[in-house]
C-alpha cells in the first residue's frame, strides 16, 4: 500500500464569531488517499488555511518541506518512521506550533488506514487497552448571564455528567467578578459534581493565586490554564501555593519538551495536549507515557469535531491511570454533525470506538456544505 494523495479541507460556519472562545466554528479535515482506496481521515485544532499551507508547501530543502511532498509514495503503515520524516522534514517550519498540529491531523489519519486496513481499532494498534468505557466531563463556557451559567450546569447534570467546566468567557476581569462565576458554577452542577474551572490564561502568577485561594470554598477539581503556557516560573509558584486544587494546563503545547518542563520546573499536577495538535496519537502516547515516568495525570484537551472525540477516547483507553476525558458540548455543526461515530454517551460514560480505525466516518452533507475551498 502507498500515500497517493493528501487532500486538506477548511472548513467555517457562517454565523462565526471570532470574540467567543468556541474551536469548533471552523476545522481543518485532512485525507490521506492510498493506491488501495482505503482512506484515512484526521484533523487539526489550528488555524485552517494555514495547515493547509504547511501540508500543500512545496520543497525548499531537505528539512524545509510540505507534508505532501514528504509522504507521497510512502507506505502508511510505516507510522512512526513517517512522523520522524515529518518531524524531519518540517524544522525549518517551527518545532512547537502549526507544523506540529499539522503532523497531528496526518498522524490520527494514518493511524485510522491502518485500523482500516487490519481491521482493528487505534487503541488496539497502540498496544493497550485498559478500559473500554471512559467517564468524560462536559465542557463548556462562562457566560455573562448567571442564570444561563446556572440552566447550562443543571442541564448537563440532568443528562447525567457528574463532571462539568466552564471556561473562559468574562473570567479575569476582577476578582470578584471571578469569584462569583465559580461560586455561580457549583451552584448550578451541585456539591456531588466535579467542577474545573478554565481561566484562558488571562492571569500572572500573583493574581493567579489569589484566585486559587478565593476558589478553595468551591472545591474545584482543577485550575486550568490560568498563566499562559511558557510561564514555567509562574507555574511554578501557583502550583505550591494551590494547597489540594489541582494545576493543569498545557493545551497551548504541541511537543513533548514543552509538557516535560511543565511538569520538572513548572510542578503541574495534570499535562492535558491535545491529539489534534500535539502530534497526533504518536507523539501522544510519549507524552502520556512521560506524565506517568513522572506520577503526573495526562487528561486529553479536546475541543474539535468527532474525529478528535474519537481520537481522544482511543488514547484514553491507552492510558493507565485516566479519570476521565474532555467531552465538547459546543452547539456547532460541525462538532455534533461532520461524522458518523460509533461511541455511545450515556449518563456522562463514553463507550471505547471497537470498530476498524478511528471508527468514525465523514458526513460528506456536511463536509461539502462548510467546506471553504469549493
Amino acid at each position: 500500500m502507498r500515500i497517493t494523495d493528501i487532500e486538506v479541507i477548511p472548513l467555517r460556519i457562517p454565523q462565526h464569531n471570532v470574540h467567543i472562545a468556541d474551536g469548533i466554528q471552523d476545522d481543518v479535515i485532512v485525507r490521506v488517499h492510498t493506491d488501495e482506496g482505503i482512506t484515512g481521515i484526521g484533523e487539526a485544532d489550528s488555524s485552517p488555511m494555514v495547515v493547509k499551507a504547511v501540508v500543500e508547501a512545496w520543497p525548499s530543502w531537505p528539512r524545509c518541506r510540505g507534508l505532501r511532498d514528504i509522504l507521497i509514495g510512502e507506505d502508511p503503515f510505516n507510522v512512526e518512521m513517517l512522523w520522524e520524516k515529518m518531524r524531519f522534514g518540517t524544522m525549518w517550519l517551527g518545532r512547537n506550533g502549526v507544523a506540529q498540529q499539522a503532523i497531528a491531523a496526518v498522524d490520527i489519519a494514518l493511524w485510522d488506514i491502518v485500523g482500516k486496513a487490519t481491521g482493528k481499532p487505534v487503541h488496539a494498534l497502540l498496544g493497550a487497552a485498559f478500559r473500554d468505557r471512559i467517564r468524560v466531563y462536559a465542557s463548556t463556557l462562562f457566560t455573562e448571564d448567571p442564570g444561563e451559567m446556572t440552566e447550562v450546569g443543571q442541564r448537563y447534570v440532568s443528562r447525567g455528567f457528574t463532571a462539568v467546566k466552564f471556561g473562559w468567557g468574562p473570567m479575569g476581569r476582577s476578582l470578584a467578578g471571578d469569584v462569583k462565576l465559580v461560586e455561580t458554577a457549583r451552584r448550578a452542577v451541585g456539591e456531588n459534581v466535579d467542577l474545573l474551572i478554565d481561566a484562558g490564561c488571562p492571569f500572572k502568577s500573583r493574581e493567579a493565586i489569589q484566585r486559587v485561594h478565593a476558589f478553595v470554598p468551591y472545591h474545584p477539581f482543577w485550575f486550568e490554564e490560568a498563566l499562559e503556557g511558557d510561564d514555567v516560573e509562574g507555574y511554578r509558584q501557583l502550583s505550591r501555593a494551590a494547597g489540594d486544587i489541582r494545576i493543569a494546563t498545557g493545551e497551548q503545547e504541541s511537543a513533548l519538551p514543552a509538557f516535560e518542563k511543565l511538569i520538572t520546573e513548572g510542578e503541574v499536577d495534570i499535562i492535558q495536549p491535545d491529539i489534534a495538535r500535539a502530534g497526533g496519537p504518536t507523539e501522544c502516547r510519549r507524552i502520556a507515557a512521560m506524565a506517568q515516568r513522572h506520577h503526573r495525570l495526562c487528561i486529553f484537551h479536546a475541543w474539535k469535531s468527532g474525529i478528535l472525540v474519537a481520537a481522544t477516547l482511543h488514547m484514553a483507553a491507552i492510558v493507565p491511570d485516566i479519570p476521565f476525558v474532555e467531552y465538547t458540548v459546543s452547539e456547532s455543526p460541525l462538532r455534533r454533525e461532520l461524522v458518523h461515530s460509533t461511541f455511545e454517551l450515556k449518563d456522562g460514560i463514553a463507550t471505547i470506538p471497537q470498530g476498524p480505525g478511528l471508527g468514525v466516518e465523514l458526513n460528506e452533507e456536511i463536509l461539502n456544505r462548510y467546506r471553504m475551498d469549493k
